[in-house]
């Protein structure tokens, strides 16, 4: 019978490694910008694409309704977020940036992205590329033995 080694349980090093990346992002955004990283997501989802529900940004941004939630009533707090009635729902609204929501995402997606070069300054483009194929495929394996999680 095969003996299981934490560290050597591919799910168990993945999770660790991005609890490592996100723990870094996380620390920055909230020191240069006062944003929790579920904030940070949901700005810029909305940034791709105006006008959207909460139930839209939690399929996209894959974290839950309350997590979505608790993020979209600090940003609209905070005046980067405004709420419009859903005209095809009246059940749920249509959330979009504010000119100051716009500003920030202006602001913060340089860094977001400096930041990600400074995660993957050690790797080749050609590795990187591979990496960015190995999650396509880790991801399409993951939904296929849970077509219910998202």
């Amino acid at each position: 019978m095969p003996t299981l080694k934490l560290d050597d349980f591919l799910p168990y090093r993945l999770s660790i490694a991005s609890n490592r990346v996100s723990s870094a992002i996380a620390t920055a955004y909230q020191a240069l910008f006062g944003l929790k990283i579920a904030e940070w997501r949901l700005i810029a989802v909305i940034a791709e694409g105006e006008g959207l529900t909460q139930q839209a940004l939690g399929v996209r941004t894959q974290m839950d309704k309350v997590t979505v939630s608790r993020a979209a009533i600090a940003l609209v707090e905070r005046g980067l977020v405004a709420r419009r009635p859903n005209p095809d729902d009246q059940r749920s609204h249509l959330l979009s940036l504010t000119d100051a929501g716009q500003a920030l995402y202006e602001n913060v997606a340089p860094k977001a992205l400096e930041l990600e070069g400074r995660v993957f300054a050690g790797f080749s483009a050609k590795e990187i590329v591979t990496f960015r194929a190995v999650l396509d495929r880790l991801e399409a394996s993951a939904a296929a033995l849970d077509p219910e999680g998202g």
